[in-house]
C-alpha cells in the first residue's frame, strides 16, 4: 500500500462520522471515596439526589491500522481531575499489549502505539488505567477500564480458496445453465464501509459463460455450445472489494470447463457400399470382414448396434458387434458353395443404443450401408453323402463279406475322382478293409460279439488329383448276435451233503449264464446227463435250478465224493447245451445242518495245530537262531587281536621314501641294523589270534657281514622264512628304495649303515649338482656343528 493510498483512506476517515461518546468505551470501577457534586437536585419523593463527580477525561480511543508514519502513533490521553500539574501524579497503564504496544506518559497520561497495528490480527484492545500519588503511591482514582478499538483499513484483497477450479457442464445446454460457484474472502471488516464487500466479474470467457456479482455463480451465456466444435473453456473470474469501486483491491482466479458429451450425433457409415470376399471353403462362424460407422459423440452416447435388417443372404451370414471397437463382425453362418451362388447382398444398420429424447428432432439416430460378399471358388475336398454310417451285421458272416458302402463327391465343378481308405489306427487288428473305387466296407477277419460288440471307423476320402484335400466320416459298425455260445455255471460251486441228510433235501441252488444277448431275453434249462440214484435237479424256471437228495443217508467212509454232471440249454435257435459236473462232498453235520467235517482221515488222526500256529512256532525258531549266529559272531569278532602288538615288530611296517635322497632322516621309522643282526630282534612271538597245532623252537640265524649286497641279503631271508616251520601263516611286506650298482651316483639308501650312526664325510654332495644342495646343506651343516661343538 502506498503513501497516497493511506493519506487518501485516513482523508476519508477524518470525514466519516465517529462516535465519541466515552460511556461506550470506558467501564468505570467502584470508587473508593464517592465525591459529592455540588448541585443537588430534588426526586418526587423528596429525598436529595447525589451524582458522583468523574474523575477521569481523555480523549477518544480509536486507532487506524497499518500506520505508517515515523513517530509513534498517539492513541489518546488520560487525565485525572486530582491532576494539578505540578507532576505529583503517576499514570500506569495496565491490560492488552501495556508497556510493549502501548505505553504511557506517567506525568501527562498521553498514550502511544509504538508500532504498526494489524486489525485483521487483533481487532480491539482492552486496558486499564490508574492515577496514583508519586509519594505515597496511593491511588488517588479507582482503577478504570478503557477498549482501544482498531479501526479498519482496506488492505486486504480478495481471494480464493482455489487457484484452479475445474467444472463441467453438458453441450447444447440452455442460456443460464448453473456451471459452479465461485468465492472469495476479504480479510478487512465487513461492519465498517465497504472493505469487505465483493463483487464478481468475469474478465476471460465471453461471450461464452457469465458470472453473477453477488454470488459468483458461473452461468451459461451462448445457447447450443457443441463440444464436438469446442470442448475445453478457460474463464477468469475476478473478486473486487469496495463494492467494486475505483480504488477497490482485487483477487482473480482461473476456472476450467469442459463441455460434457451428450448424444447429439448420430452414426454415419464413410461408405455406402462395402465390398468384402470369403472363401467357399471358410467354415461357419468364420468372420470375414468388418462393418463401421462413425459417430462424434464419446462414451456410452456412441454406443452402436448392427443389426442385418435386408439382402438375399440374410440366413448365410451373421453380424456382431464388438464393443470395443464398436465394429460390426460379419461372419458365415451357414457353408458356402461357390458352385451354388457366387455373390451375396447384405443391407446393414447401425443404430445407438442411447439416445437421449432431448435431441430426438436431431435424428434419426441411424444409418445403413449395403454390403456386398463374393464368394471365392476354392478346391474343396470330398464330401461325403452323410455325416455318420451306422451299419449292422450278424457275427457269422463269411470273410469278405460287404457290411455297407459310403459314398461322397467332389464339390468343385471338376468332379474329380475319389479314393476311398481306411485309418487303420481305428482298425488296428484289420478286421475290416474297404474297397479303394466304390467305398464298400468288408470283413477281412472273423466277427465276434462277445469280444467287440462295435467297432468305429474311420473313412478317408481323398480326390485323386489332389490327394492332400481329404475327408474324414465316422463309420459305426454294429455286430448283432448269434446264438453260438452255450451257457454254463455261473460260478463254481462248493456243494456238500450231510451225512444225516434226507430224501428231498435242497443242499445247492444253482444258475447259469451265457456269453450270447438274444432279443428275448435268456432261457435256460436244467437236467441230469442219466438217471441219479441219489441226486436229482429241478427246473426253478426263472434260469436257476435247485439239486435235492432222493435217499437219506449218506457216508463218507464208503464214498466221500459225487460227481453229479448237469446239462444246462437255452431256448435260442440254434440251442446250445453244455454239461457241467458238480462235485458234492459227504461231510459230517452237526443236528442243524452245519458242516463239521468233510474228510474221512480226519476221524483217524488225533488234532494237530492250525495253519497260523506252526507259522508262529516257526518264525520263533528262526529268530532263535539268528540271535544265537549274532552272538557267536560277536563272541569271535572280541577274541581277534590286531598282527601287530607292538611298534618293535617291523614285519608289517610299510616304509615308503617320498623326498629326493632324505638320508638318514628317512631311517627314523625302520632301523636297517635290525635286518643285519637278527641277534638284537627279541624272541618270535607267537600269534595271539590263533592256537597253535605245534609248537617249535624258533632259530637263530647267523648275522650277514657288513659287506653283503641288500638284494642278496633280501633273498637270503625270504628262503629261510619259506623253509622254517615256526613262521607266522601271514604274509609280510616291506619296500626298500635301492637304487641299483649302476647308479652314477650310487646307491642313496642307508641301508649299508650300521646299527650306531658312524662319522661319514658327505661333501661329496656338493659335487653332484644343484638337486643335491638341500642334501649337503643338511648333512654338511650337522658335521660343521659337531666340529664346532
Amino acid at each position: 500500500m502506498t503513501i497516497q493510498q493511506v493519506l487518501l483512506l485516513l482523508l476519508l476517515w477524518m470525514w466519516l462520522p465517529h462516535p465519541c461518546h466515552t460511556e461506550m468505551l470506558f467501564r468505570r470501577t467502584p470508587d473508593l471515596r464517592p465525591k459529592s457534586f455540588g448541585g443537588r437536585a430534588s426526586g418526587n419523593d423528596g429525598k436529595a439526589i447525589h451524582r458522583q463527580k468523574r474523575g477521569w477525561m481523555w480523549n477518544q480511543f480509536f486507532l487506524l491500522e497499518e500506520y505508517t508514519g515515523s513517530d509513534y502513533q498517539y492513541v489518546g490521553k488520560l487525565h485525572s481531575d486530582q491532576d494539578k500539574g505540578d507532576g505529583s501524579l503517576k499514570y500506569i497503564l495496565s491490560g492488552d499489549g501495556a508497556g510493549t504496544l502501548f505505553i504511557i506518559d506517567e506525568k501527562t497520561g498521553d498514550i502511544h502505539a509504538t508500532r504498526r497495528i494489524d486489525r485483521e490480527e487483533k481487532a480491539f484492545y482492552t486496558l486499564r488505567a490508574q492515577a496514583i500519588n508519586r509519594r505515597t503511591l496511593r491511588p488517588v482514582e479507582p482503577e478504570s477500564e478503557f477498549v482501544i478499538k482498531i479501526h479498519d483499513i482496506n488492505d486486504n484483497e480478495p481471494t480464493f480458496p482455489e487457484e484452479v477450479y475445474t467444472a463441467s457442464v453438458p453441450e447444447m445446454s440452455v442460456v443460464g445453465t448453473s456451471v459452479v460457484q465461485v468465492t472469495a474472502t476479504d480479510a478487512d471488516d465487513p461492519s465498517y464501509g465497504n472493505s469487505a464487500r465483493i463483487i464478481y466479474s468475469i474478465l476471460q470467457g465471453q461471450p461464452y459463460f457469465s458470472v453473477e456479482p453477488e454470488t459468483g455463480i458461473i452461468r451459461t451465456a451462448l445457447p447450443n455450445m457443441n463440444r464436438e466444435n469446442r470442448e475445453q473453456y478457460q474463464v477468469v473470474i475476478q473478486a473486487k472489494d469496495m463494492g467494486g469501486q475505483m480504488g477497490g483491491l482485487s483477487g482473480t482466479t482461473t476456472v476450467n470447463i469442459t463441455l460434457t458429451d451428450v448424444n447429439d450425433n448420430p452414426p454415419r457409415f464413410p461408405q455406402s457400399t462395402v465390398h468384402l470376399r470369403v472363401p467357399e471353403s471358410s467354415p461357419v462362424g468364420t468372420a470375414i470382414g468388418s462393418v463401421k460407422a462413425t459417430d462424434a459423440d464419446t462414451g456410452k452416447n456412441a454406443e452402436v448396434e448392427y443389426r442385418i435388417i435386408d439382402g438375399d443372404g440374410t440366413d448365410m451370414f451373421d453380424i456382431v458387434t464388438q464393443k470395443d471397437t464398436q465394429e460390426g463382425i460379419i461372419t458365415v453362418r451357414k457353408p458356402l458353395d461357390y458352385e451354388t451362388r457366387r455373390l451375396y447382398t447384405l443391407k446393414v444398420e447401425a443404430e445407438n443404443t442411447h439416445v437421449d429424447p432431448r435431441f430426438y428432432y436431431l435424428g434419426p439416430f441411424k444409418d445403413t450401408t449395403i454390403v456386398k460378399i463374393s464368394v471365392e471358388d476354392v478346391d474343396e475336398p470330398p464330401i461325403f453323402s452323410r455325416s455318420s454310417y451306422l451299419f449292422e451285421v450278424h457275427e457269422d458272416i463269411e470273410l469278405g463279406t460287404i457290411i455297407g458302402t459310403v459314398m461322397a463327391r467332389d464339390p468343385d465343378s471338376a468332379s474329380s475322382p475319389i479314393r476311398f481308405s481306411l485309418d487303420r489306427h481305428t482298425d488296428l487288428d484289420r478286421i475290416f478293409n474297404i474297397h479303394s473305387g466304390n467305398g464298400s466296407i468288408y470283413t477281412s477277419k472273423p466277427l465276434d460279439r462277445e469280444i467287440s460288440q462295435w467297432h468305429n471307423l474311420s473313412v478317408i476320402a481323398a480326390e485323386i488329383n489332389n490327394p492332400k484335400d481329404t475327408t474324414r466320416v465316422p463309420v459305426y459298425v454294429r455286430i448283432l448276435d448269434v446264438n453260438d455260445n452255450a451257457p454254463q455255471f455261473a460260478v463254481f460251486y462248493d456243494t456238500f451233503v450231510c451225512e444225516n441228510a434226507r430224501a428231498g433235501q435242497l443242499i445247492q441252488t444253482i444258475s447259469a449264464v451265457d456269453k450270447d444277448d438274444p432279443l428275448g431275453g435268456q432261457k435256460f434249462f436244467f437236467s441230469l446227463a442219466a438217471v441219479n440214484p441219489n441226486f436229482t435237479v429241478q427246473d426253478n424256471e426263472d434260469n436257476t435250478a435247485r439239486i435235492l437228495t432222493r435217499r437219506n443217508g449218506f457216508s463218507r467212509h464208503e464214498i466221500s465224493t459225487y460227481l453229479l454232471p448237469v446239462v444246462i440249454s437255452d431256448n435260442d435257435y440254434p440251442i446250445q447245451s453244455s454239461t457241467g459236473t458238480l462235485t458234492i462232498r459227504v461231510c459230517a453235520c452237526d443236528s442243524r445242518g452245519n458242516m463239521q467235517s468233510c474228510s474221512a482221515e480226519a476221524l483217524l488222526l488225533p488234532a494237530g495245530l492250525s495253519t497260523g500256529a506252526l507259522v508262529a512256532i516257526l518264525l520263533c525258531i528262526i529268530i532263535l537262531l539268528v540271535i544265537v549266529v549274532l552272538f557267536a559272531a560277536l563272541k569271535r569278532q572280541r577274541k581277534k587281536e590286531p598282527l601287530i602288538l607292538s611298534k618293535e615288530d617291523i614285519r608289517d611296517n610299510i616304509v615308503s621314501y617320498n623326498d629326493e635322497g632324505g638320508g638318514e632322516e628317512d631311517t627314523q621309522a625302520f632301523d636297517i641294523g635290525t635286518l643285519r643282526n637278527p641277534a638284537a630282534i627279541e624272541d618270535k612271538k607267537l600269534r595271539r589270534d590263533i592256537i597253535p597245532e605245534a609248537l617249535f623252537v624258533p632259530r637263530r640265524t647267523p648275522s650277514a657281514p657288513d659287506n653283503t649286497d641288500v638284494r642278496d641279503f633280501i633273498n637270503q631271508r625270504l628262503k629261510e622264512h619259506d623253509t622254517d616251520p615256526s613262521a607266522p601263516p601271514y604274509d609280510s611286506l616291506a619296500t626298500y628304495a635301492y637304487e641299483g650298482n649302476d647308479s652314477i651316483a650310487e646307491s642313496l639308501s642307508s641301508l649299508e649303515s650300521g646299527t650306531t650312526e658312524g662319522d661319514q664325510n658327505y661333501d661329496y654332495l656338493r659335487e653332484w649338482g644343484p638337486r643335491f644342495n638341500k642334501l649337503a646343506e643338511m648333512y654338511g651343516g650337522g658335521e660343521s656343528d659337531k666340529d664346532a661343538s
